[in-house]
Order: structure tokens, then sequence, then C-alpha cells
């Protein structure tokens, strides 16, 4: 057993997007971590996924695109704040686009899998380099219009999750873990 990454992992949490400061990994920074987060389990190397990074610029886009399209559902106010909120917090996202491919040999449901490991692994990789990161949807992340215009998504394409990542704040309080009695079934 690696114990430095057992700790690691035995320790991991996520850190609120609402709390990342700048400064953010430039692009020399982040490459390492979106190859060690690429390492994903990929059944038949089909890589059922591609990435998008956006900036400050990219995420005053996105968040003027999702104040808009709030604005075509109606004028309610939380869904206006949650269209623009997390893009105009942020100072970096990498948006996880799932982008099934057809395979014979390859269910659906494990090309689904492999963009959450994705997610869950660039969480890790932007952590254990030093970063915060926290992997968010919410209703823009599953609005058909918002996410072809955002992100360009063709239509059998979704997005599996938004990992904003920066500079850490003050400590973030640990969220309470499962009761591993509660949970596993030694079988």
């Amino acid at each position: 057993m690696t114990q430095d990454a057992f700790a690691f992992l035995s320790m991991r949490q996520s850190y609120p997007s609402k709390a990342l400061q700048a400064p953010t990994p430039d692009r020399a920074a982040l490459e390492p971590i979106l190859r060690a987060a690429l390492r994903v389990p990929d059944h038949g190397n089909l890589q059922p996924w591609r990435l998008v990074v956006g900036y400050r610029d990219a995420l005053s886009i996105w968040a003027d695109l999702g104040e808009a399209r709030a604005r075509e559902l109606g004028d309610d106010p939380l869904r206006i704040e949650k269209g623009r909120g997390q893009f105009d917090r942020s100072h970096c996202a990498v948006v996880v686009i799932a982008a099934p491919k057809p395979a014979e040999k390859v269910p659906d449901i494990e090309q689904t899998l492999s963009a959450g490991a994705l997610c869950a692994g660039l969480v890790n990789a932007a952590t254990a380099a030093g970063w915060g990161a926290q992997w968010l949807t919410g209703w823009v992340s599953h609005d058909r219009p918002f996410i072809t215009r955002a992100f360009d998504c063709a239509p059998q394409e979704w997005v599996a999750g938004i990992i904003h990542i920066g500079s850490k704040g003050a400590p973030a309080p640990d969220r309470p873990r499962p009761d591993i009695a509660q949970v596993v079934r030694w079988a």
C-alpha cells in the first residue's frame, strides 16, 4: 500500500467553489492535472468524453448565456442566480462533456461511468496538486439549449460535471461521511 496516496484519499474533500479564489492554475499548471485525470477507466479506449476549459472570459460568456436562458424559462430569481452564479464566482472551470460513442462491446452505462470517473479524477488530481476543486452540475448542466450554446454539445452529448478549480481561502469544514456499517453489506 502506498501510504501517501492512501492518506490523501482518506482525507480528500471537495473545496466549496463559492470560496475558491484567484490565482488559478494557468495552462502549464492545468495540463498535468488534466493528463492525470484522463487516466480514467475507459473500456474499449473510446474516450467517451471531452473537456472544455474556461477561464474568466469564457466564464463571463457562460454566465451571460445562463442568465439569458433562465430568463427564457421565466424570471425566477433563483434560477437566474444559479444560471449565472457558478460562472460569475469562478476563475477556472473544466467542463466534462459526456460524448458517448456507438460501440457494440461497450454499453452506454460504462461510457457514462467513465465520464463520472473523469470528473472524480479531475477533482482528485487538482486537489493532489494543491488546488481547491469542486464538481458541480445544476440546471445549466442539464438544459439542452444552454449546453448547446455554451459548450457546443452535439445532440448525443451531455454535461457530466463542471469542475471549478482555484486557490483555497479559509479551511473548509468537512461534511459528515457515510457510516460504513450503514452502506456496506459483507457477503
